[in-house]
C-alpha cells in the first residue's frame, strides 16, 4: 500500500493521510530509525558532530515530521479511526523516546564529543544542542538500574496515555452537550452576532430555532450578555462540570480518575530520577531555579494584586444592587454584571468594538505590523493542501527577498476540533547535506465563523488572541538557527516560551498600530477616537480580578506539584489555593480542575506559572519599544536578532539582557496593568 506519510516531500498532503496509514508509517520510521542508530554507534569510536549528532538530528526530524501531521488532524479533525490510529502509536513513541533516552552507548558517544578539545572549536547553537541532550539522557533515566529504567518507561507510556484520554475526555464532554431553544424571549440580550451563530447550529441540526453549544463562541457571550439568569446557570453549570462527576453528564466521561493517575504517575517519574517532586523536576529545564522562587513569585503577585480585586467585586456588588437590586452575585452573573459596569463606566463593550475587527482587515493589519517592525512581507498562497477548506496559507520573506517560513491559519471553531487557541511545529527550520528546510507552522485559532455574507467580525479580545498566536508563530518561523533541536521554540525554557506571544499583544492598544488594522466592515471608517479613549480607559477594567484568576491556576498546579502525597484530594487543594488567593468562590458543583488541559494533556504541569513569568519579560521588552517609538526600526531589528532568530541558542537569560541591556524588572508588568506599588 502506498503511504503518503512515507513518500512526503515538502509539506504534508493532507488529502491523502488516511487514519490506515498512520500506525505502519509510524513503526516503519521507528524500525528504521533504531536500525540508522545502531550503525551510527558501530560506525566509529572516534564521534564528531558531523558523523554522529548530525545524522542523528536528522533522523529525530523525519520523525517529527511524520508524527506532525497526525498529532495536527488529532487536534483539528478528530474522528474515531482517527482517534484510534493516533492512540495505537502512542505507546510505540513512548517506548522509543525512552529507549534513546536510556541508551547508555548514545549518552556515551555525547559525552564523548563534550569532552573533546574540539567542542569549544563549535558554534554556539552546536553546544548548546549537546548540553541539552546530557541534561535530557539524566532526566530519562540513563543513571538508573535496570528495573527503574523499565519502570520509567511503563510511567512514560502511562502518561501518554492518559493525557490524551483526558483531552478526548473533554473535547467529548463539551460536543455532548447542547440546548435547542425555541422561544427568542429566552435569548434576550444576545448580540446579533451570537444570534446568527446559534441560528446556523439548529440549520446545521436540522432543527427550528436556535441550538446552543459549549463551544466558546457561543459559551462565553451567554455568560457575557444573556439577561435570562436560568440560561446562564445553565450554561455554567455545563460548562464548568465537562469531564466530571457532576453536572448534565455525570461520571459519562469523569477525568477525576486520571488526573489522580496522571499526578501519582508524575511524583513517581520525579522520586525515581531524584528529585523530590514533580516541581523540581519541571524546572530542570526551565528559567526559574527552585520550587520555592516560583511561589514566592506567585505569593507576591498576589499579595500586591488581591486589594485591587477585592475593590473590583465590592464595585461590581454595589453596581449590581444598586442597578439591577442584587444582593448576592454568583458566578454566572459575574460576567453578565461585568459587562453591565464596563458599559456604564466606559460606554464600551466588546460587541461595540467588532464592527471595526473584520478578520480579513485584521490580518492584513497584523500583518502591516510585523512589517514595520521586522521588514518581513507576507504572501498568500491558494493552491494549498489543507486539513479543512477554510483553512488559510501564507509565505514570509524578509526585506531582501528571501523566503524565510511558511504558516497554515485555521480560523474556526468547529466540530471535531480541540478549543482554544495554539501555534505548533509543522516543520522545523534545519540545515542538511541537501540544503536548508524552511519552518512552517500551524496557527489555529477558534473564532465565531461568518454567517451569511457577513465576513467575520472579532471582539478585541479575540484580534488580542489572533497576535498572541502569531507571536509563537514568528519564534518558530523567523529562527536564523540551522540546527532543529534549537531551532525556533525548540530548545527555549518554558517560562521563556510566552515571550514572544505575549510581547504581540502589545501593539494591540496602540493607535498607531490600530489604525492599520481596524476599519468598520461595512463604510471603511477608522475606529472613531472616541472609541478607541473608550477602550483604552477600559483597558485595565477588572484587572485585579482576572491577574488573580490567573495566580489561582498557577499556584493550584504549582502546589499539586510540589505537595503531592498518595492520598492528596485535588478539589480541597483548589479550594485551599482559593482560600489564600481568591476573592471569588464557586460553588460545590464547579470542576474546573477536570478541564484544566495545559496541565493535565498539554505542556504546562508545573509550569502554568510561565505565562505570569514571561508576561514580565515581554512588559519590559516592550518598555523597550515604548521608550524609542513602537515601530522603531532599529529596536525591531534588536529584537528580531537577539530574541525571535536566536531560538534556544542561548539561555533566554542572556538572549533577554542582549535585549534589553539588563535583566528583566517586574515594574513595567505592574504599569502595563495598572497596578503601582
Amino acid at each position: 500500500m502506498s503511504n503518503p506519510l512515507l513518500q512526503m516531500q515538502g509539506l504534508p498532503p493532507f488529502s491523502r493521510i488516511k487514519p490506515e496509514h498512520i500506525v505502519p508509517a509510524i513503526e516503519q520510521i521507528l524500525n528504521d530509525n533504531r536500525t540508522q542508530i545502531k550503525n551510527l554507534l558501530n560506525l566509529s569510536k572516534h564521534y564528531t558532530w558531523d558523523n554522529f549528532i548530525q545524522p542523528l538530528n536528522e533522523l529525530n526530524d523525519r520523525l517529527n515530521r511524520i508524527w506532525s501531521p497526525i498529532g495536527h488532524l488529532h487536534g483539528v479533525a478528530d474522528g474515531e479511526e482517527l482517534r484510534q490510529a493516533y492512540n495505537a502509536c502512542l505507546p510505540m513513541l513512548s517506548t522509543y523516546r525512552s529507549e534513546i533516552g536510556q541508551n547508555k552507548d548514545l549518552y556515551a558517544a555525547y559525552q564523548a564529543i563534550a569532552n573533546n578539545s574540539t567542542f569549544a572549536q563549535l558554534e554556539t547553537a552546536q553546544q548548546q544542542i549537546i548540553k541539552n541532550e546530557l541534561r535530557d539522557f539524566h532526566l530519562a533515566g540513563v543513571d538508573l538500574p535496570a528495573d527503574k529504567q523499565t519502570r520509567y518507561k511503563e510511567i512514560q507510556q502511562q502518561l501518554s496515555q492518559l493525557g490524551t484520554r483526558f483531552s478526548e475526555n473533554l473535547l467529548d464532554a463539551t460536543h455532548a452537550w447542547k440546548k435547542q431553544i425555541t422561544d427568542d424571549r429566552l435569548l434576550a440580550g444576545l448580540p446579533e452576532s451570537v444570534l446568527n451563530l446559534i441560528k446556523q447550529n439548529a440549520e446545521q441540526e436540522q432543527l427550528p430555532g436556535w441550538v446552543l453549544t459549549l463551544d466558546w463562541p457561543c459559551y462565553q457571550p451567554v455568560l457575557n450578555y444573556a439577561d435570562n439568569h436560568e440560561l446562564r446557570y445553565e450554561m455554567y453549570q455545563a460548562y464548568m462540570t465537562r469531564a466530571s462527576d457532576q453536572g448534565p453528564h455525570a461520571g459519562q466521561w469523569d477525568n477525576s480518575a486520571i488526573m489522580a493517575e496522571i499526578l501519582a504517575l508524575r511524583h513517581e517519574l520525579a522520586t525515581l530520577l531524584g528529585f523530590a517532586n514533580y516541581a523540581e523536576y519541571s524546572l530542570s529545564t526551565k528559567m526559574a531555579e527552585t520550587p520555592q522562587q516560583v511561589l514566592t513569585f506567585l505569593t507576591n503577585l498576589a499579595e500586591q494584586t488581591k486589594p485591587f480585586a477585592i475593590k473590583e467585586l465590592e464595585q461590581l456588588q454595589a453596581f449590581a444592587q444598586a442597578q439591577y437590586g442584587i444582593n448576592k452575585l454568583e458566578m454566572w452573573d459575574i460576567s453578565y454584571y461585568s459587562e453591565k459596569l464596563r458599559h456604564h463606566l466606559y460606554d464600551i463593550s466588546q460587541e461595540m468594538l467588532r464592527p471595526y475587527f473584520p478578520l480579513p482587515q485584521v490580518l492584513a493589519g497584523l500583518f502591516s505590523v510585523v512589517q514595520r517592525l521586522y521588514g518581513i512581507v507576507i504572501q498568500q498562497h491558494d493552491e494549498v493542501d489543507t486539513w479543512h477548506p477554510e483553512v488559510q496559507f501564507f509565505s514570509i520573506y524578509d526585506e531582501t527577498g528571501e523566503l524565510r517560513g511558511q504558516f497554515y491559519f485555521d480560523f474556526f471553531a468547529r466540530r471535531g476540533k480541540r478549543g482554544g487557541a495554539w501555534m505548533d511545529e509543522c516543520i522545523v527550520r534545519h540545515r542538511t547535506r541537501q540544503g536548508l528546510q524552511l519552518p512552517v507552522a500551524y496557527l489555529v485559532c477558534n473564532f465565531t465563523p461568518s454567517v451569511g455574507q457577513q465576513p467575520t467580525l472579532l471582539t478585541h479580545q479575540e484580534v488580542i488572541t489572533l497576535f498572541h498566536e502569531f507571536g509563537h508563530g514568528l519564534h518558530h518561523l523567523l529562527t536564523r538557527v540551522d540546527y532543529a533541536p534549537v531551532a525556533g521554540i525548540n530548545g527555549v525554557a518554558w517560562d521563556a516560551v510566552e515571550l514572544p506571544s505575549q510581547f504581540m499583544e502589545n501593539w494591540c492598544w496602540q493607535r498607531e498600530a490600530i489604525d492599520l488594522l481596524a476599519s468598520h466592515y461595512q463604510t471603511g471608517e477608522a475606529l472613531p477616537s472616541e472609541l478607541f479613549a473608550k477602550m483604552l480607559a477600559a483597558r485595565n477594567f477588572q484587572v485585579g480580578l482576572f491577574m488573580l484568576r490567573q495566580l489561582e491556576f498557577a499556584l493550584f498546579d504549582f502546589r499539586l506539584h510540589t505537595e503531592y502525597t498518595a492520598d492528596l484530594n485535588i478539589q480541597t487543594l483548589l479550594n485551599d489555593v482559593r482560600q489564600q488567593v481568591s476573592v471569588l468562590f464557586p460553588p460545590a458543583f464547579n470542576r474546573f480542575q477536570h478541564g484544566f488541559a495545559h496541565i493535565f494533556s498539554g505542556g504546562y504541569a508545573a509550569g502554568y506559572y510561565s505565562y505570569k513569568w514571561a508576561e514580565v519579560l515581554s512588559a519590559d521588552a516592550f518598555a523597550q519599544f515604548e521608550e524609542q517609538g513602537i515601530f522603531d526600526r532599529a529596536t525591531g531589528k534588536r529584537f528580531l536578532q537577539t530574541i525571535l532568530e536566536s531560538g534556544g541558542s542561548q539561555e533566554p537569560m542572556e538572549l533577554f539582557v542582549a535585549f534589553r541591556g539588563r535583566e528583566p524588572r517586574i515594574d513595567a508588568l505592574l504599569k502595563h496593568i495598572g497596578i503601582v506599588i
